[in-house]
């Protein structure tokens, strides 16, 4: 049975598991201080956090948020990082810190995304390389705008041939 602090910490786990739609595992072991700092920052910035703490307290939070365990990846010195609505951004953060030649002691070893989904180290990144949402949205823009600019010009044409036509008589005439 955990204690009072552990209890206290598995809440403030299950809170923060509440609010995500991933968490990332990857182990950290090697990574000087410097570089962890670097590295929680660049999970900030894409809309993420970095939380360590034991594995058997995360086991017990996913089990309380309802969310499938990362069974298989959940042992060692991990690192977890819940991402708040930017699941391809934060992947991507913490893919391009692991391609980083120096930072060869981080290892990204899977994920879960959602309540239900694990991943694994090859999914995390195959996410990553997903385009960002504002990248998406212009995409699906350019699709809508496509045909409508196809009409806008198919129903000009005759109009602007008239305009033409209306030009070459009125030189023809002046000349």
């Amino acid at each position: 049975m955990p204690t009072e602090a552990k209890r206290e910490n598995i809440s403030a786990l299950v809170e923060a598991l509440a609010k995500a739609d991933a968490v990332y595992v990857a182990e950290y072991r090697g990574l000087t201080v410097a570089k962890t700092t670097e590295l929680r920052k660049a999970i900030r910035d894409a809309g993420g956090e970095m939380k360590v703490c034991k594995n058997t307290l995360m086991r017990l939070a996913l089990d309380e948020a309802g969310m499938i365990r990362a069974d298989g990846i959940d042992t060692g010195p991990n690192g977890y990082i819940l991402s708040y609505g930017h699941v391809a951004e934060v992947a991507k953060a913490i893919r391009d810190f692991a391609k980083v030649k120096e930072n060869s002691a981080f290892v990204v070893k899977g994920g879960i995304l959602g309540k239900d989904v694990t991943l694994d180290q090859k999914q995390v990144f195959a996410l990553a390389d997903l385009p960002s949402r504002e990248e998406l949205l212009a995409q699906v823009v350019g699709l809508l705008a496509g045909p409508m600019r196809g009409l806008v010009t198919a129903l000009s044409g005759p109009a602007r041939g008239l305009v033409n036509a209306l030009s070459a008589l009125k030189d023809k005439k002046s000349a």
